[in-house]
């Protein structure tokens, strides 16, 4: 495909805003749709989002789509060029970076990358999780919670993102199940005090989740089909809400042995949004474990943007 001055890999809120902004410092992005295997749709988590109420600028909010949808056509307004396909290979050992394609089998180089791949929630995995998320199946109770005021609903998973997400979900729901296959908790002693001590919280011990019960667009979810783990007998809890918060994984395995990353994966920033290596950068929740929100997402798309042309400009030809 030959080279460019800059790339964007990712096309969420993050990869979009910092599509426009570098498209509007005439950087003319070149933006790759695809994202590694394991991801969902070009549009990242938003695309598998229904209402979006807490965005700025949207007072009746806004389908998470049609929100994708939007910043891809500002974006396109200001001559971003998109290209739908993968990347299946980097090389950021020297610069000009390289990127291959998967699809094409092509290659292309570039000054400036900056990484928008975001994460993805870790589902359960059942057929019925899937076809109602979105409509009361969720992975994030900071986007999602205020749906369910005074409604009982069940959040599944026994570590800090589980107990972080029931806490903050006692301030709508009339009552917040937890929902844990093992008899004791893995979140911090903290976190688990905290929720245990919330009159509004049940943790129903030793189960799991076998189906997620109603219809989509609705009712939506009216309830869930557990499994006792110990005898195997099942039982129905009525609930209209399912929050599964058994972690994040970032899209950050073709970085692996190139980038600084954490623990859990999500690469390690340096300065703003610069990386260890000079002219990449990240954004969005590739890098961001504490806030996920589409608005941090696209704020740091914004500061990926400017700091690539600051860096291009302190590095022309």
């Amino acid at each position: 495909m030959g080279h460019e001055t800059l790339v964007i890999i990712g096309s969420g809120p993050a990869g979009l805003t910092a599509a426009i902004y570098a498209a509007r410092a005439n950087l003319r992005p070149l933006l790759f749709e695809g994202l590694p295997r394991g991801t969902d749709l070009p549009g990242g988590q938003l695309m598998i989002t229904t209402d979006v109420e807490n965005y700025p600028g949207f007072a009746d909010g806004i389908l998470g789509p049609e929100l994708v949808e939007q910043m891809r056509k500002q974006a396109e307004r200001f001559e971003t060029r998109f290209v739908a396909d993968l990347v299946s290979k980097v090389d950021l050992s020297r610069r000009p970076f390289a990127l291959a394609l998967e699809s094409s089998g092509e290659t292309v180089t570039c000054d400036a990358l900056i990484l928008a791949t975001g994460a993805v929630a870790k589902w359960i995995g059942l057929p019925s999780e899937r076809r109602l998320m979105g409509f009361g199946v969720s992975a994030c109770a900071t986007c999602d919670g205020a749906f369910f005021k005074q409604q009982d609903i069940a959040v599944v998973g026994g570590g800090d993102t589980a107990m972080e997400e029931a806490s903050f979900l006692t301030k709508f729901a009339r009552k917040v199940y937890v929902i844990h296959r093992r008899g004791e908790l893995r979140a911090s002693k903290i976190m688990q005090q905290r929720v245990l001590e919330s009159p509004k919280v049940e943790v129903i011990w030793h189960h799991e989740v076998v189906e997620v019960l109603g219809q989509a667009p609705k009712p939506g979810v009216t309830g869930m089909r557990l499994r006792d783990v110990r005898d195997g007998k099942t039982r129905e809890l009525a609930v209209t809400g399912c929050f599964v918060a058994i972690g994040h994984k970032p899209n950050t395995d073709l970085f692996i042995g190139q980038l600084d990353m954490d623990a859990a994966g999500y690469l390690q920033l340096e300065r703003g949004t610069a990386t260890k290596i000079p002219g990449v950068f990240a954004a969005g929740d590739v890098a961001d474990h504490t806030y996920r929100q589409a608005v941090t997402a696209a704020g740091s798309g914004c500061m990926a943007a400017i700091d690539a042309e600051r860096f291009l400009a302190g590095h022309a030809h």
